[in-house]
C-alpha cells in the first residue's frame, strides 16, 4: 500500500503541475530546462572493488579477455561508431544476409591472423582449455554469429575428430583445422530428425572391393539441415549416418567427407542448398546437404568407438549398442557448456544496458519543482531488474563451476557432466530470454532500437533454446537421470551419491514457522529451503511416474465436456496455477498439485480437437507458412531448383 500511495502521489503532483486550480496560478510561459545526461558514476559510489568482483565473475583469463576486447575495438572490421561521445562496436544488422556472412568470415580471418585460435585444437591441458573458453566468450559478446561459426568449426567438427578419431585422424586433420586450411562443419541434424539423433535416415554402406564407405541420402527427410558453415564456407563435414554392414544396421556412426574443393567448388555427388534468412544469426551460413553415393576412404570412419576391417567386418569393444550410441554424443557436451556460458554473458549485456539506462533516465517528480525520479529509484523498477541481476550472478558462478567440471572431466564424471550441462544449458537459455525481454521493456522505446542491442539480442539468441538439444528434451533427460538415481538408491538401500543429491542422505530440513529477516538472509535457511523443495519434488515425481508405470498404457478418457467448455477450463486452470494462488493461501499445496494434474488431463482431452480449433481462426493458408503444411516437399531439392 505504501508503494501504491507513493506512486499515486507522484502522478497526482505531476498532473497538478499542468492543471492549476485557478487562473491566478497560471505561470507565465517559459521553457523548462533541457535534460542533461549525467554519468551514473558521478552519483553512484562503489562499495567494493569492481575489478576484484569481475575477477570472481569471469573466473579466469581476465587479462586475455581484455586483450581481445581491445583488438576488436581497434579494427574497422568490427564496425566501430561514435554515439554520444563514446565508441561502440557491434555488427551492422542492416546489412543483407550475404553481407553479414561475408563480414563474419572476414572477422574470423582477422582473429586467425592475430593468433587468437593458436592451440585451440593442438594444445592440451586445463590452461589451454580455459583460455579457449575465455576467448570464445569475449568474441561472443560482440556477435553471436562469430561464436556459432567458431563453435561449429572448433568444438563440433574439431571436437568430433578429437573425441571420435584416433591418432592418425588427429595428425591429419587437427592442425589444418586450427589454421583454417580446412573449414569444417557438423552434419548431424536432418530435416526429419533433430533431437532424435538415433532416428536419422542417412545411410552408409561399405564396399570391400574398393575399401570405401558409400554415403547416401535416401529420401528428402534425410537431407542434412541447419548445418552451420555448409551454405558458403565449409570444405569438409562430419557426417552422422546409420552404418549398414552386410545387411545389419550397426547404428549411428561418424564419417569425414569433403564437400568442397580448396577454391570453394561443391564436390561431385554432393548437393548443397541454403537454409535462407533467419530471425537471427544471419552471419552464419546454415545449409542443407544431400549425399548421392559419396565415396570416402575407409580411414575416414572416426573409429575410436568402432571400426570396420578391410574385408568388411564390424569391430567394436563396446558391445552394448546403447553405450556405443551414447559415446557418439560426446562433442555435444562441449557445445552445451558453451551455450550455457554464452547465455549468461548475454544476460550480463542486457542488464548492464538496462540498469545503466535506469540510473540516468528520469520520470515524474515527487513534489512540484523537484527533479524527476530516476527509474531505478522506483521500487517497481528495482523489483523487475534487481532480482534478475541476482539470478545472473548466480548463473555466472554456476557457469564457472560447469567449465571446471568439464575441463577436469574423467570417464567416471561423464554422466554427471552430461546431466549438469544439459540442465544448465536449458535453464540458463530460458533465463536469458526472460532477462532480455524484461530489459527490453525496462528500456522503453529505446529498447526497440537495434543499436541499443537488447531487443536484437533476443532474436539472435532465441535459437539457443532449441539447438544442440531442445531444452524440453534436455530437461526430460535430466529428470530421467534423477529418477534413475533415486530409484537405484532406494532399491539398494544405499546413500545418494552424485548429481547433487547427497543432501538427501541427511535428515529432512525443518523450516521455522516464523521467518525473521535474519533467518531469511541466512545461507543455511536458503539451502534448507531449496533442498527441501528438491527432495519433495523428486519424491512426488518418482511416485507419480511409478503409478503411471503400474497402470500400463494410459487409457482414453471419456468425452465429458464440449470443446469450448474444456478451453474455458484450461484457461481458468492455467490462471489458477499461478504461484500467487499458493502464495496467498487460496490453494493448499495438495490442491495446487491437483490443478497441475487437471491441466495435463484437459490438454490430453483437447488434443484431438487441436486442428479444428486453429482452423477455426479462419486464417487463409496463404497467410501461414510452408512449415505449417508439406514441409518435406517445401524443402526438397526440386524446390531449390525452382
Amino acid at each position: 500500500m505504501d508503494r501504491a500511495f507513493q506512486r499515486t502521489k507522484i502522478l497526482t503532483n505531476h498532473l497538478l503541475q499542468s492543471s492549476p486550480s485557478s487562473p491566478a496560478q497560471i505561470p507565465s510561459l517559459s521553457s523548462n530546462a533541457c535534460l542533461d545526461y549525467s554519468p551514473p558514476e558521478l552519483s553512484e559510489g562503489y562499495a567494493f572493488d569492481i575489478k576484484e568482483m569481475r575477477q570472481l565473475l569471469d573466473g579466469h583469463h581476465v587479462a586475455d579477455r581484455d586483450w581481445l576486447f581491445g583488438m576488436m575495438m581497434q579494427s574497422k572490421l568490427f564496425n566501430p561508431r561514435v554515439r554520444g561521445g563514446k565508441v561502440f562496436v557491434s555488427p551492422d544488422y542492416n546489412q543483407s544476409m550475404e553481407q553479414q556472412r561475408e563480414m563474419t568470415w572476414k572477422r574470423i580471418v582477422y582473429l586467425l591472423e592475430r593468433g587468437v585460435f593458436k592451440g585451440w585444437l593442438t594444445e592440451k591441458g586445463e590452461e589451454a582449455e580455459m583460455r579457449k573458453f575465455a576467448y570464445f566468450e569475449a568474441v561472443g559478446l560482440f556477435d553471436h554469429s562469430i561464436a556459432i561459426k567458431l563453435g561449429v568449426h572448433f568444438f563440433l567438427w574439431g571436437g568430433a575428430i578429437q573425441f571420435f578419431g584416433t591418432k592418425h585422424h588427429h595428425d591429419k586433420w587437427l592442425r589444418d583445422t586450427e589454421n583454417y586450411l580446412i573449414k569444417g562443419c557438423f552434419a548431424m541434424t536432418e530435416l526429419g530428425h533433430g533431437s532424435n539423433v538415433r532416428g536419422i535416415e542417412t545411410v552408409t554402406t561399405y564396399d570391400s572391393n574398393t575399401g570405401e564407405f558409400v554415403i547416401n541420402t535416401p529420401c528428402e527427410s534425410a537431407q542434412k539441415y541447419w548445418i552451420g558453415g555448409a551454405a558458403n564456407h565449409a570444405t569438409h563435414t562430419i557426417v552422422f549416418s546409420q552404418l549398414n554392414i552386410n545387411g545389419t544396421n550397426q547404428g549411428v556412426h561418424a564419417f569425414i567427407a569433403q564437400i568442397r574443393d580448396a577454391v570453394g567448388n561443391v564436390c561431385p555427388n554432393i548437393r548443397i542448398a541454403d537454409c535462407g534468412h533467419k530471425i537471427g544469426l544471419n552471419g552464419v551460413d546454415n545449409g542443407r546437404i544431400w549425399f548421392d553415393n559419396v565415396r570416402v576412404p575407409r580411414e575416414n570412419l572416426l573409429n575410436s568407438v568402432a571400426d570396420v576391417s578391410a574385408d568388411g567386418k564390424y569391430l567394436s569393444s563396446i558391445k552394448d549398442p546403447d553405450q556405443r550410441f551414447a559415446a557418439f554424443l560426446a562433442p555435444l557436451t562441449a557445445g552445451r557448456v558453451n551455450i550455457a556460458v554464452s547465455a549468461v554473458y548475454q544476460s550480463k549485456v542486457g542488464l548492464a544496458i538496462a540498469i545503466r539506462y535506469a540510473l540516468t533516465r528520469r520520470a515524474f517528480s515527487v513534489k512540484p519543482n523537484e527533479p524527476e525520479v530516476l527509474l531505478l529509484d522506483y521500487p517497481s523498477h528495482q523489483r523487475r531488474l534487481v532480482p534478475l541481476l541476482a539470478k545472473t550472478y548466480a548463473m555466472s558462478f554456476a557457469a564457472n563451476y560447469l567449465k571446471m567440471l568439464y575441463v577436469k572431466r574423467t570417464p567416471q564424471s561423464n554422466k554427471t557432466i552430461h546431466v549438469v550441462s544439459s540442465s544448465f544449458k536449458a535453464v540458463f537459455t530460458w533465463n536469458n530470454m526472460q532477462i532480455l525481454q524484461e530489459c527490453r521493456e525496462a528500456c522503453g522505446g529505446q529498447g526497440l532500437k537495434t543499436e541499443n542491442r537488447v531487443g536484437h539480442l533476443k532474436g539472435e539468441h532465441d535459437v539457443q533454446s532449441t539447438f544442440e538439444g531442445d531444452n524440453n528434451i534436455l530437461m526430460q533427460q535430466v529428470s530421467k537421470a534423477l529418477f534413475a538415481e533415486y530409484v537405484a538408491a532406494q532399491k539398494k538401500n544405499k546413500a545418494f551419491k552424485g548429481l547433487g543429491l547427497e543432501h538427501m542422505n541427511k535428515p529432512c530440513p525443518v523450516i521455522p514457522s516464523q521467518l525473521t529477516s535474519a533467518t531469511l538472509r541466512c545461507s543455511q535457511f536458503q539451502m534448507d529451503a531449496l533442498c527441501l523443495r528438491e527432495r519433495d519434488l523428486l519424491k512426488c515425481f518418482v511416485l507419480d511416474v511409478s503409478q503411471h508405470q503400474a497402470k500400463g498404457e494410459s487409457k482414453e478418457h471419456a468425452f465429458i465436456m464440449d470443446v469450448l467448455g474444456m478451453l474455458r477450463s484450461l484457461y481458468a486452470l492455467i490462471c489458477i496455477e499461478d504461484v500467487a494462488f499458493l502464495r496467498y493461501g487460496y490453494l493448499s499445496v495438495d490442491n495446487a498439485a491437483a490443478v497441475r494434474r487437471e491441466i495435463t488431463k484437459v490438454c490430453s482431452e483437447l488434443r484431438p480437437h487441436a486442428l479444428a480449433l486453429v482452423s477455426s481462426f479462419g486464417i487463409p493458408d496463404a497467410f501461414l507458412s510452408p512449415v505449417a503444411f508439406n514441409w518435406i516437399d517445401a524443402n526438397s531439392w526440386s524446390s531449390v531448383q525452382h
